[in-house]
């Protein structure tokens, strides 16, 4: 555990020292905001649920930059410390390469959950401060958004792992965490629309479908915080879907918490393979 919390450390001051907890901080606090204030309008009112509404901008915000910002700090975790000499030189010391992966793993992810956390509480701080009415069932919601949204990136944090340990160089590892990206938030679910437009209801059943949603890690993360409480499904446009997907907030939250645990698997496994 000394190990793993040594080299999580050292991750933490590359990325304080980098500038990648303060940018990904303001970034994403200047977002919030930005969506806070303008996605109030629909309610016509500040008042009047604007956390929920906020909660439907933010989640969707997330989805697209989390999982960017997830990958760009870690596609080249592994290949790239090997192409400057370092990793040889830590495992020079007494540590396993699965402490070195898990080592960075707590360390990337502590830097999103910093920025998450920190960057979405100033929009809730920012509307509570101007005397908006927010109910406690609200704030679940919000807190759950946040949770979530910590938990999504830590998958892509993970797969970014995976492609590290398997790169080759830097460049190859930045290309294919890219097309990832591109391929779970863009493509995935243009062709999964398409598909289900071709098809039309004959051969994909609800349980098909309920499966492809959850081959989809952002798919599932959409699915926990748009349909998952009443009031943000109703904001969101998804109340009926939340009601016959079948898919509860535990299977969505156990279906991301697999999607972190495999790839990360994985990504410790091909390390272990690699030659230094």
């Amino acid at each position: 555990m000394r190990n793993i919390l040594i080299v999580a450390g050292k991750e933490i001051q590359e990325g304080l020292r980098n500038r990648w907890v303060l940018a990904t901080t303001l970034l994403l606090a200047g977002l919030a905001l930005s969506l806070t204030f303008l996605g109030s309008a629909p309610t016509g009112n500040v008042g009047v649920r604007a956390l929920d509404v906020v909660i439907v901008s933010l989640s969707s915000l997330t989805i697209f930059l989390l999982p960017l910002i997830a990958l760009l700090i870690s596609h080249d975790a592994i290949v790239g410390e090997m192409e400057r000499g370092t990793m040889l030189l830590m495992l020079s010391y007494p540590i396993g390469r699965w402490q070195v992966m898990l080592g960075k793993f707590v360390g990337h992810v502590a830097i999103l959950a910093f920025a998450t956390v920190l960057g979405y509480g100033a929009a809730a701080l920012a509307l509570a401060l101007t005397g908006a009415v927010v109910d406690a069932a609200s704030w679940l919601a919000f807190a759950s958004m946040i949770g979530s949204s910590i938990l999504l990136g830590a998958i892509f944090i993970a797969i970014g792992y995976l492609v590290s340990a398997l790169a080759r160089d830097r460049g190859t590892a930045a290309g294919l965490a890219i097309g990832i990206w591109l391929l779970f938030v863009l493509i995935y679910d243009m062709a999964l629309l398409g598909l289900l437009v071709v098809d039309q209801g004959k051969i994909i059943s609800g349980g098909a479908l309920n499966a492809l949603l959850l081959l989809n890690p952002t798919d599932a993360y959409r699915l926990f915080n748009l349909t998952g409480f009443a009031s943000v499904s109703t904001f969101a446009g998804m109340a009926g879907l939340a009601g016959t997907a079948g898919l509860g907030p535990r299977v969505l939250l156990a279906t991301l918490a697999a999607w972190v645990f495999l790839p990360l698997a994985l990504a410790t496994f091909a390390f272990s393979r690699r030659e230094l």
